[in-house]
């Protein structure tokens, strides 16, 4: 029992000895009793959480000790006589997984059995191995050091159509292949290059074989270079390999004699095609559009297929970047001898006029036909030794002598393309050292093959021009605007 003052002892004795307390703290009493039954009342079920704040109860700041243990007592025999409250259980937060249906059961058990028969088959037909050419392999000693006889070379070599293709391996390419548990070669793959490869296979009735063709991303890159010394210095600056730079002076080369028209100053810029694969550059492609100003004037070129699959190059205005010949038709050094008709000969040391171009070049280079025609004359013939004559349209001959050799392939009246080899330089008739010595005559008359204007090749076909036109137009545009960035971000 809480002990009161003894003031209040003796003063507030009730019958029966129950201690009778003051008014103002019945009151208190029963208005902090009633306030805990509402609150019981109000407690959750045991099926809810429920999450509380505790805090400490001050009933009143100014009781005395002993009214304030009177208080505590009351409460206490309350919450004692109260119901008790079991804590909730917490409500379990998993997701609940959704029941998989039969539907799905099945597709799941057929996908896992696919996945198994695929690995056993591939587990039949063996591992991959891979073999890299070298110099001096072949199909059957690179065979015979995986372990495969040659009776397996001589099956694979007669696949129908592509088996032959394995007598041209190079160094540097791949063979892919797979030998199961019993010794056969199962599956091969002949890597020729990045983009192409020929997959064989075996069969109850031998090998099959199928070419496997990759399609590389095309890229649009752009290139210019301004000429200091020469031009394979300029496209090396520039970033151009070397197989564009003469793909590049191909195009122009009926217009401008590299070797002997390129000035400093000169200047050229192309869109071109970079192959890629996997991300990763393989090579260049194509050049598409380009221009080259040689002397002040700007030459323009447009790379255009046509609807029959036909590809050339063009000018902005449709004509053939082509002619009807070609201005030299040798790669030369130098130039030995020029168009002279009041020239002293080397050899016999008089006056002879010299009536053609002689090219120097080494020895077994060789020589192209400047156009299309026909063999006139192809054999020996006293001071020219080894020469070809080729007549072609509108009555014009062209001659090449002083060949090591002509081309065996080729008779008199044998049809030749431009371009075409028909022998190789040499020093052969009155020669005093290896070059070409090339005419170009037009009925009859000689004619200076430096000099003389050449009829320009068909231009494009008039069904094709509009579409030209429109293609030309506007890679031209894309051309002229890199070449303007390229010249406002080398302005200071």
């Amino acid at each position: 029992m809480t002990k009161l003052s003894t003031q209040s002892a003796s003063r507030d004795r009730s019958i029966g000895g129950i201690k009778k307390f003051p008014k103002r703290h019945l009151l208190v009493v029963t208005g902090v009793a009633a306030a805990v039954m509402t609150v019981i009342g109000l407690l959750p079920s045991s099926q809810v959480e429920a999450k509380r704040s505790e805090m400490e109860l001050v009933i009143d700041g100014h009781q005395s000790d002993d009214q304030k243990d009177s208080i505590k007592e009351t409460l206490k025999a309350v919450a004692n006589s109260a119901p008790s409250v079991s804590k909730a259980p917490s409500v379990s937060k998993t997701p609940k997984v959704a029941k998989e249906t039969e539907e799905q059961r099945i597709a799941r058990e057929k996908a896992k059995q696919e996945a198994a028969r695929l690995a056993a088959e591939e587990a039949a037909l063996g591992k991959w191995q891979t073999l890299t050419v070298k110099s001096g392999d072949n199909l059957s000693t690179l065979f015979n050091d995986a372990g495969l006889s040659a009776r397996v070379v001589y099956n694979i070599s007669k696949t129908p159509k592509l088996g032959k293709k394995l007598t041209d391996i190079r160094p540097g390419q791949k063979l892919k292949f797979r030998v199961n548990s019993e010794g056969t070669l199962t599956q091969m793959r002949y890597v020729q290059d990045r983009l192409n490869s020929i997959f064989y296979e075996h069969t109850d009735k031998g090998y099959t074989a199928q070419k496997v063709t990759l399609t590389p991303e095309i890229r649009v890159a752009y290139a210019e270079g301004n000429i200091k010394n020469s031009l394979f210095l300029a496209s090396q600056r520039a970033g151009i390999p070397e197989n564009m730079t003469m793909e590049l002076a191909g195009i122009f080369g009926w217009d401008i004699d590299f070797a002997l028209d390129i000035r400093e100053g000169d200047s050229f810029n192309l869109i071109y095609e970079e192959k890629y694969l996997d991300g990763e550059k393989l090579e260049n492609g194509n050049i598409l559009a380009a221009t080259f100003t040689n002397r002040g004037e700007v030459f323009k070129a447009v790379r255009y297929t046509d609807r029959d699959g036909d590809t050339d190059y063009y000018s902005a205005n449709g004509m053939s970047m082509k002619k009807a010949f070609l201005r030299t038709p040798v790669d030369f050094t130098r130039i030995s001898s020029r168009f002279n008709p009041n020239r002293l000969h080397p050899v016999f040391k008089t006056k002879r006029p010299h009536r053609g171009v002689d090219y120097a070049a080494r020895t077994g280079t060789p020589i192209k036909a400047a156009g299309d025609g026909r063999i006139k004359f192809i054999g020996k013939q006293r001071g020219y030794g080894n020469v070809v004559y080729i007549q072609h349209p509108n009555n014009v001959v062209t001659v090449y002598a002083h060949q090591s050799r002509v081309n065996r392939k080729f008779r008199k009246g044998s049809r030749v393309k431009q371009g075409q080899t028909i022998g190789y330089v040499g020093q052969t008739g009155w020669a005093t050292g290896p070059h070409l010595h090339y005419e170009f005559r037009v009925n009859g008359v000689h004619r200076n093959p430096m000099t003389v204007k050449l009829p320009d090749a068909a231009p494009i076909a008039k069904k094709e021009r509009a579409n030209f036109k429109a293609h030309a137009s506007k890679i031209l545009a894309q051309l002229e605007q890199h070449s303007g960035t390229m010249l406002a971000s080398n302005q200071p």
